[in-house]
């Protein structure tokens, strides 16, 4: 069986202030579980892109190995795209970033990619803070290798198997803000109308710019136990082969900031989901590591920008780099003479 899109595209669909519609931002068929939210997080970076206007070739998407590290094949099918070695795409946007600033990078990743294997090179990509979009999709399991709890599993969760995680689960907002993230954020898949603007601000912040999305596996998270169960029914998956997925409706939320939200799963389990007030202090990071520390210790996802550095400086700007991309240096540039050179080494005795 194959699959392809519909070429034909509605004339008077609506176009951004460059002139593009949606559809120009969009990407190949998804190939994920039907249900799954990592496909939402995709809609809504297509979405964001196309509502802050930027050019589908001046983005450049990043990834690693994972669920989450396919994403960026179902959207913005016309930029750039570098799918990286597991644990590794902090390396391939920090150099990509110093050779030329003037593209948008926008790194997908997993709870696994990010918090396991790539846990080293993600601190010094916050300590340096690149200048890019940094989103995690999490739902605390390995999906393509049969569901094991990852880093981000909560203590006492129990796994598809039955069996309770024995360890605390690793914050990756919280370990953001403690390692001096200019930009945090935290969002449910589910939630389009807080993580498409979430998105939007992080592209537009100067500097490293982390969205952790809680974004629940549709096949190994669907059972009463995980704490960040999106399942099908107990009665049905459970007694079907591991690999068939039944077709399930995408769960989607909406409330208001300073409430809470009680969130019915396929399965009947019920996560809460609790929104940063309106008048929450964005500058703070003491404080927004208190709420984080505060709703986990409620058992809910405090969700919203938990903190914001107005004066955020790139790594571009703290190593005084060339603002114009390395691909665009000329012979002159690149190959100055022996006068320079002698003058270089000169400075150097």
């Amino acid at each position: 069986m194959s699959y392809a899109k519909p070429n034909f595209r509605h004339p008077r669909l609506p176009k951004n202030a460059l002139g593009y519609t949606v559809s120009d931002y969009d990407g190949a068929i998804s190939t994920l579980c039907a249900g799954c939210g990592h496909d939402s997080i995709s809609a809504a970076i297509r979405n964001a892109c196309f509502l802050s206007s930027i050019q589908p070739h001046r983005i450049a998407k990043l990834s690693g190995i994972g669920c989450s590290s396919k994403t960026p094949t179902y959207f913005l099918g016309k930029s750039h795209g570098f799918n990286s070695v597991h644990g590794r795409m902090p390396s391939v946007a920090t150099g990509a970033s110093v050779a030329n600033r003037d593209l948008t990078y926008i790194g997908i990743s997993g709870d696994g990619d990010t918090a396991s294997i790539g846990m080293g090179q993600f601190v010094h990509l916050i300590r340096r803070n690149v200048n890019m979009t940094y989103i995690v999709a999490n739902n605390g399991c390995y999906g393509l290798t049969k569901g094991q709890d990852s880093a981000t599993a909560d203590l006492g969760s129990l796994s598809k198997y039955g069996a309770a995680n024995q360890f605390e689960g690793i914050d990756l907002a919280s370990l953001a803000l403690l390692q001096g993230a200019s930009f945090v954020g935290r969002s449910f898949s589910g939630d389009k109308e807080q993580l498409e603007p979430m998105i939007r601000a992080a592209i537009a912040h100067k500097g490293f710019a982390f969205i952790d999305v809680v974004s629940p596996c549709v096949t190994f998270a669907n059972h009463v136990g995980s704490t960040k169960s999106y399942s099908a029914t107990r009665t049905q998956l459970d007694a079907m082969p591991l690999d068939f997925v039944p077709m399930r409706e995408e769960i989607r939320t909406q409330f208001d900031a300073g409430t809470s939200q009680a969130v019915t799963l396929h399965d009947g389990s019920v996560i809460h989901l609790h929104k940063a007030r309106d008048d929450y202090r964005t500058d703070d990071r003491m404080a927004a590591l208190a709420s984080l520390q505060e709703s986990k210790e409620n058992a809910k996802f405090l969700t919203g920008l938990l903190y914001l550095d107005p004066n955020s400086q790139d790594l571009n700007q703290t190593l005084n780099l060339a603002s114009r991309p390395l691909n665009d240096l000329g012979k002159v540039e690149l190959c100055p003479g022996s006068r320079v050179l002698n003058s270089i080494n000169e400075g150097l005795r």
